[in-house]
């Protein structure tokens, strides 16, 4: 998300002071989030023995996750309100969201919410951070929420079976694995149709290039379904964002 926040920041021209400052804000929001998701669910994955969380291995005590995590938290506060009220509140909605969601959200229906209107927000933000905090087109806001969702769907389907053992039953856990790496599929093509078809004037070379990545990305959300793909997924979403993100400077599309 980091990396994705800054290529955007270029290609809206903030300015080399200011993409700084989103790089270290939109850094420290989602360095809060990830140390609070393992500080909030410290109990949760040693109760299914995940080896893959530090804290399940005993090599750092959620006091310390705690701690960081509202530290980092602090800091990606005051770093994008730097930016200004509008974008650096945009900023923070991403971390809002990503709180909201470790905090309880991704038990519930609604847990697709937050991905949805922080990966909205973020290019929203990044936009608004420019001279005379221009808004985002409505293209580039749409393929962030799409990107989203299909985030948190790829995202979570690893973790199906621990989480449903240990009470978790969100969005992707109700509609199962199948229908939600179909459902995740859909939306990794729909977000890059948006992000070629919305700006003005025909589709350029690049945007047809996104499609072509677009078309086996899609291809592994959908394996998340499998057991076998259900790891390849969630890389899949975030790689294909960064590379239409990439492909969208090359393209000279109108971000302000």
């Amino acid at each position: 998300m980091t990396t994705v926040a800054t290529l955007l920041a270029v290609a809206a021209d903030v300015g080399l002071v200011r993409t700084g400052v989103i790089c270290v804000a939109v850094l420290a929001g989602q360095a809060s989030i990830g140390w609070s998701n393992d500080w909030l669910d410290a109990d949760r994955d040693r109760a299914v023995a995940r080896p893959d969380k530090p804290v399940v291995q005993g090599a750092v005590d959620p006091g310390l996750l705690r701690s960081a995590a509202l530290a980092s938290a602090a800091v990606a506060v005051v770093v994008s309100l730097l930016l200004g009220i509008v974008p650096g509140l945009l900023l923070l909605a991403l971390v809002a969201s990503g709180w909201a969601y470790n905090a309880g959200l991704k038990r519930t229906a609604a847990s697709a919410l937050p991905y949805v209107t922080g990966f909205g927000s973020l290019p929203a933000g990044v936009v608004a951070a420019a001279p005379g905090s221009p808004s985002a087109p409505w293209w580039l806001v749409a393929a962030g929420g799409a990107l989203g969702a299909a985030a948190h769907l790829a995202n979570v389907a690893p973790d199906l079976e621990d989480d449903l053992a240990t009470g978790v039953r969100g969005l992707p856990h109700r509609l199962g694995a199948t229908v939600s790496a179909v459902t995740g599929a859909v939306l990794l093509l729909a977000a890059s149709l948006v992000l070629v078809l919305g700006p003005d004037g025909p589709p350029t070379a690049a945007g047809w290039v996104c499609l072509g990545i677009a078309l086996p990305a899609a291809l592994v959300a959908a394996l998340a379904g499998t057991p076998r793909g259900r790891r390849l997924a969630f890389p899949a979403v975030m790689l294909l964002t960064v590379l239409d993100v990439v492909l969208l400077l090359a393209g000279g599309a109108a971000l302000t």
